[in-house]
């Protein structure tokens, strides 16, 4: 089984500060599953993944990331075994049932335990509960779900989009220069490139508590730029 990777340290060192004074403090990493799933048939969230699902044509929530902190306050068993990727040997997230119910529908890998992994090397870095932390994320992804980004993708599954397109995407979400600060990345599924993640810089502000209006525009305003990585791939379908 190929175990699934956050990498928050190097993304860290593609995130630079912005002339004007931006910096980014987090990442929030948006997965498109049917390109995950494609190289990870076995996990449990992707054996019956169908056209249908919500996850077949929105983001998946895959992390929110404090930049460079990593297992704070962790011991040296859960940290080993969070390495090995043994996640359901980690301890269980203390969530309340609404909190659980609209990480499930987000973080299709919940199913593997990827919230005890999420929570064990990065939400322990936050100063923020379990409850709170996956909170700030769901609402986070919930937005980028709402946007033009999450429409185009929908629109274009089993075609190609080039970054010009995509950036235009996220301008008109979340202004002029949001592109600046998104990476994307691309992974080959056979002899075909596909888009598989988003990673999105985000200002010291994102595990503030929201005010109840939109806010991932103005998080990723204040984040550095980035380059945009990958410049074209195939938004994948469901199934294998």
């Amino acid at each position: 089984m190929i175990a699934v990777l956050c990498l928050p340290m190097l993304a860290a060192g593609a995130f630079a500060r912005d002339a004007g004074g931006g910096r980014t403090r987090f990442i929030l990493a948006a997965s498109w599953e049917p390109a995950f799933c494609a190289t990870n048939q076995k996990k449990t969230e992707c054996r019956g993944q169908k056209a249908g699902d919500f996850d077949a044509t929105n983001f998946s929530l895959h992390g929110l990331w404090p930049m460079r902190q990593e297992y704070c306050g962790v011991s040296d068993d859960q940290r080993d075994a969070d390495r090995r990727s043994d996640w359901n040997d980690l301890p269980a997230v203390s969530l309340t049932a609404q909190t659980r119910s609209a990480l499930d529908k987000v973080m299709p890998g919940t199913q593997s335990g990827l919230e005890r992994h999420e929570w064990t090397r990065h939400g322990s870095c936050t100063g923020m509960s379990a409850d709170d932390y996956f909170n700030a994320a769901v609402g986070l992804i919930n937005e980028l779900n709402a946007s033009a980004v999450r429409d185009l993708f929908a629109q274009n599954i089993g075609k190609t989009l080039d970054a010009e397109t995509i950036k235009a995407a996220f301008d008109e979400s979340f202004g002029n220069g949001a592109s600046d600060r998104v990476k994307m990345s691309c992974r080959r599924v056979g002899n075909v490139r596909v888009i598989s993640e988003i990673t999105i810089g985000l200002s010291a502000d994102a595990t503030q508590p929201s005010s109840g209006g939109p806010r991932l525009g103005k998080l990723i305003q204040e984040a550095g730029r980035t380059s945009f990585g990958c410049n074209q791939g195939v938004v994948d379908a469901a199934g294998f």
